[in-house]
């Protein structure tokens, strides 16, 4: 029997450490999963890694986390906020910069049991070659990123690129039935699917609950078995739930 709602946040994100990897789905703020990342501030989570595309712009969210001392690492492609550089500069946070394509693939490599890849994407670059500073200490790079395995394919030069595979994974969608299949809204989806796929245990934030069997199957923008456990935004209207509560789906 399948019902993976889970009405209490705060009691389900209850099993995210601190220390633990999480990917997060997102775009800036569109398609955040801002409820559970705030809920890990509240629940005191620290020294996190984050893998996000974009560390957002705003005091909620990653941005959040980040600007309370709570991340000691960020795999990403855009990290914007001017407090995550002071963090970074001052040796309080490392910085995995990827391509984004690279980022989104990485993810779903290793959502999809596949160890590895190769790409031109950061060949001949700094993010490749090992020179990219990882961290810094006293504003002096400490540390910088391991180079990659270059190979030549088709005469062009590739990277060897790890898939991602993180403790959590943090999605946001517009629905999702009590199985845990989810559809996103239009832009929304970025890397959410990929961000959920990549989690060993997935929460899915989400803003209405439907009953199984209401998403299309053409409508399922990502299937339910790779989620764990649904929570709603805010507290759900009474009608929205009504049956969903009462009884189990296979």
């Amino acid at each position: 029997m399948i019902n993976k709602f889970r009405p209490d946040v705060m009691e389900s994100l209850d099993v995210v450490w601190s220390g633990a990897s999480i990917a997060i789905g997102g775009f800036g703020s569109s398609g955040r999963p801002d409820a559970l990342l705030n809920a890990l501030c509240d629940l005191d989570r620290r020294d996190l890694h984050v893998i996000v595309n974009n560390v957002g712009h705003d005091f909620t969210g990653v941005g959040r986390l980040v600007m309370e001392g709570r991340v000691r690492r960020v795999t990403a492609s855009f990290p914007i906020l001017q407090e995550f550089y002071d963090a970074y500069f001052a040796g309080k946070i490392e910085l995995e910069l990827i391509p984004q394509g690279t980022l989104a693939e990485r993810l779903r490599a290793g959502g999809s049991g596949i160890a590895a890849f190769f790409t031109p994407s950061g060949a001949g670059t700094m993010l490749a070659d090992g020179s990219f500073p990882l961290s810094y200490r006293d504003h002096e790079v400490a540390t910088r990123l391991s180079a990659k395995e270059t190979r030549e394919i088709n005469g062009r030069p590739h990277v060897l690129e790890q898939g991602i595979i993180a403790d959590f994974g943090f999605a946001k969608a517009q629905k999702a039935d009590p199985k845990g299949n989810l559809r996103f809204h239009l832009s929304a989806r970025n890397f959410n699917p990929v961000a959920a796929m990549s989690g060993r245990t997935t929460f899915a934030e989400v803003e209405q609950l439907v009953e199984a069997g209401d998403i299309g199957p053409d409508d399922v923008h990502l299937a339910g078995v790779f989620v764990d456990h649904v929570v709603m935004t805010a507290a759900p209207e009474p009608a929205n739930l009504s049956g969903t509560m009462e009884k189990s789906v296979l």
